[in-house]
């Protein structure tokens, strides 16, 4: 990584009075992926669109793969492939006939076309399928096979909208660790958009949050989560046995402790103004107890997203504070 792909430099697009983006400014790396999250109508549709060329920006400019976006996008087409939360086939047409006639809408050689439609079912998995009509499959087979239909084009960079959508725990897993194959073997970038953000967390390299049509903030889930929780009191968990009445009043002395909560009967939450782990696991094991874990809370994107967009005064609060931060840095 380390080499733009995806450069949006002021990107705004208004629709009358409605502002749907406004002055994004977003560097996506070769080779990463990159999730997009925010409520409905934050913007993140609208996002795509302009970078898929399908609609031009009132102001700002788009770049994908060195290409202008609104004046070349037919160069960006060719590079990008969007997989949409639905993705339609022709029914009554069996899923390598779906993709060869995509292939040809793309101008690729009927023979390469049959070769590489073959070779994309088996690595999504429909190989036992390659002869049902694509209007018996379930929501995670199609789902599969729009994977296919992106990649049958080899492009540079994929757009996934809500791939994962109705899908069960097994297809979910699958599809997962097939994205993060196609970054990882082919060095493909992905853009990821979608609500669930523990499947986000597991696969994406960064995450943008979005609101409102402004990035509010951007970055790996832990520098966000330092960003975001700093000054808050580090939880510690403890396992630990016997926890006798006497280290219980000294971890409750030992300065920086805030509060030091028994929930079990071998089991505590201390919070401290910093991170004490190795203090207070030096104390437990001088007392005589038996230490089985130790360990610090980790803030989650599931705590990072509602802190931004379900926290009421002080979510807001906090994304008017990315925003001058954002702001100063530019």
């Amino acid at each position: 990584m380390g080499q733009s792909i995806i450069e949006l430099t002021g990107l705004t697009k208004k629709y009358g009075e409605l502002t749907a983006v406004n002055q994004l400014n977003l560097s996506i790396q070769a080779g990463e992926i990159y999730g997009l999250l925010g409520p409905n109508g934050a913007g993140k549709s609208t996002t795509i669109l302009m970078m898929l060329g399908l609609a031009e920006p009132t102001s700002g400019s788009v770049r994908v793969c060195g290409y202008n976006s609104t004046r070349q996008p037919l160069e960006v087409k060719r590079r990008v492939g969007y997989m949409p939360d639905d993705v339609g086939f022709y029914e009554d047409r069996t899923p390598l006939e779906n993709l060869i006639y995509t292939a040809r809408l793309n101008r690729i050689p009927l023979k390469d076309a049959k070769e590489r439609a073959e070779k994309l079912i088996d690595r999504v998995g429909l190989t036992d399928a390659i002869s049902k009509k694509v209007g018996t499959f379930s929501r995670g087979m199609r789902q599969r096979l729009g994977l296919a239909d992106v990649l049958i084009k080899e492009p540079e960079v994929i757009i996934l909208d809500e791939p994962t959508l109705g899908i069960d725990p097994v297809g979910v897993r699958d599809l997962l660790q097939l994205i993060q194959r196609l970054r990882d073997d082919e060095g493909i970038t992905i853009v990821l958009c979608s609500h669930h953000l523990h499947q986000v967390q597991q696969i994406c390299d960064r995450v943008g949050l979005f609101v409102k049509g402004q990035l509010l903030a951007e970055g790996d889930v832990p520098s966000l989560s330092a960003k975001l929780f700093a000054g808050e009191p580090v939880r510690i968990h403890v396992k630990a046995d016997p926890i006798s009445p006497s280290l219980f009043e000294s971890l409750w002395d030992l300065d920086g402790v805030l509060n030091v909560k028994q929930t079990k009967e071998d089991q505590l939450e201390i919070d401290c103004q910093g991170n004490l782990a190795g203090v207070i696991a030096g104390m437990i094991i001088q007392s005589g107890a038996v230490l089985t874990h130790i360990s610090t809370k980790e803030y989650g994107l599931d705590e990072i997203y509602h802190r931004y967009f379900e926290g009421g005064e002080s979510g807001e609060s906090n994304a008017a504070q990315a925003k001058a931060e954002a702001t100063n840095r530019t």
